[in-house]
């Protein structure tokens, strides 16, 4: 799920042969809406057509397998969630939503069979209404409407056309806080439930008159209650909040409640099936439980986890998941591939505490063997204090268990912060560098200890180096890990990883150095560095700067894939270590600021033959955003304007032969051997004119006689294509004559 869960999720229950029953979870993700099974708990269907964050999902109540869903685009669409198609879309173009005011309109929707609407009667029911989609809720099918907002409830009667308001008080007797946070109707009762900031649940009665109302209190929240829903025949009232805890009350039995606790995170909205067999609940770690009425976990659906990003963006070189900061404590490794979490792994392995202001261990650094055997990590608490806490623990992967294992742990491995790590990519060794404010990196081997019973894999420190009291911030090793290279501020230094001896020093202006990265492949004499609005490249063959480049405003995330280069800041550039001359650049890269990148391998590499592309044969880049949404630069950018004419042509063509209704007569077929291209492919290049003077010639020479065929109009479309192509880009003849020959390819 690239995008943040919304709060809005339904159920659907279907009936198949009368036997098996099927269930389906609708959900709104950004301006999706996505079709999950309950049972495998995949993505059977992506709604896609809003262009807007989608901000409600509601089934047709005269067709269950259609769903409406609004968005912040001033559209309502109506779904065939089965079949994942769009039947009709409801346009209110007079909708305006103000960012400080809200209303509650009623839209009523023109039955036409226009698959596009414009809905232009509505009325306001309630003004100045909360944002949040939990403070209002439809009560009796729809007899009546509760709002809340602040320390006030609103309930309107539609048939009367009555609205009747009650307040609360600040704070009542022992200073607890009123304010209202969320409402449920009861299905079938005149009963309101609302939840409150002190954690108090009110069930509010007779609230069809002024002075007669009433209202019973429940406490079991020691926070504000997230959420509440009544199940489907008024028997429950189910809440939750940030206690991550489930709470199922008994509406008969006052005293009685029942229980689901550790979640994940804090619930945001809850739901229930329409047979009331199944709830669901979401949560603001961007996770959705799906829970048995009997109060048993069922399926779990996870999305990108949502937090503080401590740790780079990695990738695992076994799953090529996406590795980064997840819940507290946690990594999570999440499919960017199927769009999936995969698993979480306890790092801290204890249990999180949800208080404000309570110092909890976080991880802040992983890194990754080659292979992806190892796996490092640094967890920390008291950051912001003198009392800093920290440890160094190493994973090691089990092939049973399909996921990693501690292996050792080195309490204060350092004595201050660890900024940075990397493993040696030597096959000889399995080695982990760390570099920390106590201007000291450290060296770290796998060893064997050996024991009377077995022999268990430990780790130890090897070596511990510094210069002149600075302080290192960055470090690298070479591709063949014969050096390691470590940034102390200003400075860069060069060791030999078999003897520990300082080879080398090289400096630059000032500006502490932010990344370091050897290059790959044939650039891997190259040493890259980064400061915060420059980049440096040294050649390790002549200990000189090859190049400095000044001019960017600023420089938010690089990553280095293969023998590239890449920055990414406000637009997007692609160096090769070679050369200081951009090979690839994107002005729009995204509307808001990047924070990271990471380069994640194919499965199946393009083919692109253009040198601008290359870059992503192999690999494609994702980079996150300050929304945590992770975006992909589209693999549009390798696509040649030749390509995108020829696909659309070739598209025509199998859409007409799929259709059946072109004819035979219609298909006319160029001419296979003409005198003019046989001359054209067989002339030396040297001696023919200039490809801009061949191409209107050339292209004439192949047009058919009947000037109504689509053959003849597409040849002349693309040879005005490549005659400006030719003339403006100065292509060789010899270039040409591999276009105009793929022109008349049989594949054609």
């Amino acid at each position: 799920m690239s995008e943040y869960l919304q709060k809005t999720i339904k159920f659907i229950r279907l009936n198949i042969k009368h036997l098996v029953f099927v269930v389906f979870l609708l959900c709104a993700s950004g301006d999706l809406v996505k079709v999950f099974s309950t049972s495998t708990e995949e993505c059977v269907h992506v709604l896609e057509g809003h262009t807007g964050q989608v901000t409600g999902v509601i089934l047709n109540p005269t067709n269950h397998l259609q769903v409406y869903s609004c968005s912040a685009d001033g559209t309502i669409r109506l779904w065939d969630f089965i079949d994942g198609i769009l039947i009709k879309t409801q346009v209110s173009k007079s909708v305006f939503v103000s960012p400080e005011n809200f209303q509650l309109v009623a839209l009523h929707l023109p039955k036409v069979p226009e698959q596009e609407v414009e809905a232009r009667e509505m009325s306001a029911v309630l003004c100045n209404i909360s944002s949040n989609p939990g403070s209002t809720a439809m009560g009796r099918g729809g007899e009546y409407v509760a709002s809340v907002m602040g320390r006030q409830l609103t309930v309107y009667f539609f048939k009367k056309l009555k609205t009747y308001r009650f307040s609360l008080k600040a704070t009542d007797k022992k200073g607890a806080k009123n304010a209202f946070t969320c409402v449920a109707c009861h299905p079938k009762d005149d009963c309101i439930a609302t939840g409150h900031e002190d954690g108090k649940i009110r069930l509010w009665r007779n609230f069809n008159q002024k002075k007669e109302y009433t209202y019973s209190t429940q406490h079991w929240h020691h926070d504000a209650v997230g959420t509440l829903c009544f199940t489907t025949e008024g028997m429950h009232l189910l809440s939750g909040g940030v206690e991550s805890v489930l709470v199922q009350w008994h509406c008969e039995e006052v005293n009685k409640k029942d229980f689901l606790p550790r979640l994940g995170g804090a619930i945001s909205h809850i739901c229930v099936s329409p047979d009331g067999q199944m709830y669901s609940t979401s949560h603001l770690d961007n996770k959705i439980n799906i829970i048995h009425c009997s109060l048993k976990l069922s399926a779990v659906i996870q999305g990108l986890v949502k937090g503080n990003i401590w740790t780079d963006l990695m990738i695992d070189p076994r799953t090529r998941a996406l590795v980064m900061n997840g819940r507290p404590g946690h990594l999570q490794f999440y499919s960017l591939q199927q769009d999936k979490q995969l698993y979480s792994l306890d790092i801290v392995q204890q249990e999180y505490i949800n208080q404000e202001g309570l110092d909890q261990f976080e991880v802040m650094r992983a890194a990754f063997s080659v292979g992806g055997t190892w796996l490092a990590t640094v967890e920390e608490r008291g950051r912001c204090t003198s009392d800093l806490e920290s440890s160094l623990k190493l994973w090691v992967y089990n092939e049973k268990a399909q996921s990693f294992e501690l292996n050792t742990t080195i309490t204060a491995a350092h004595q201050d912060r660890i900024m940075h790590m990397c493993f040696s990519p030597s096959t000889e060794t399995t080695m982990l560098v760390t570099t920390a404010w106590d201007n000291q990196f450290k060296v770290w081997l796998l060893g064997l200890d050996s024991d009377t019973q077995k022999e268990h894999a430990s780790w130890s420190c090897d070596y511990v180096g510094s210069y002149h009291g600075l302080q290192p911030t960055n470090c690298c090793f070479s591709s063949d890990g014969s050096l390691l290279a470590v940034s102390f501020k200003e400075v860069v230094t060069i060791w030999s990883s078999d003897t520990w001896e300082l080879l080398t020093t090289l400096c630059q202006p000032p500006g502490p150095i932010r990344e370091l990265c050897f290059g790959r492949l044939s650039c891997s004499k190259y040493l890259l560095g980064t400061t915060a609005k420059n980049l440096f490249c040294w050649n390790l063959l002549t200990c000189s700067c090859q190049y400095p480049l000044q001019w960017f405003p600023n420089i938010y995330s690089p990553a280095f894939p293969q023998s590239l280069h890449v920055l990414l800041s406000s637009p997007l550039f692609v160096f090769r270590p070679s050369e200081p001359r951009p090979l690839f650049t994107q002005k729009a890269v995204c509307g808001g600021k990047v924070q990271r990148c990471v380069f994640s391998p194919r499965e199946e590499p393009l083919d692109s033959c253009d040198e601008r592309f290359q870059w992503l044969n192999r690999s494609r880049l994702y980079f996150l955003t300050e929304l945590m949404v992770p975006l992909l630069v589209d693999d549009s950018v390798a696509v040649t304007p030749f390509y995108l004419l020829l696909g659309k042509h070739r598209q025509q063509q199998e859409e007409k032969q799929n259709s059946g209704v072109s004819q035979a007569a219609d298909r006319v077929q160029p001419p296979q051997a003409s005198v003019a291209i046989k001359e054209l492919l067989h002339t030396p290049a040297h001696v023919l004119p200039a490809a801009s003077f061949l191409c209107s010639m050339f292209v004439n020479s192949l047009l058919i006689s009947n000037t109504g065929s689509r053959y003849g109009s597409l040849l002349v479309q693309m040879g005005r294509y490549v005659g400006w192509a030719c003339k403006d880009l100065g292509l060789r003849a010899v270039h040409c004559r591999m276009i105009y020959s793929g022109i008349l390819s049989p594949s054609f």
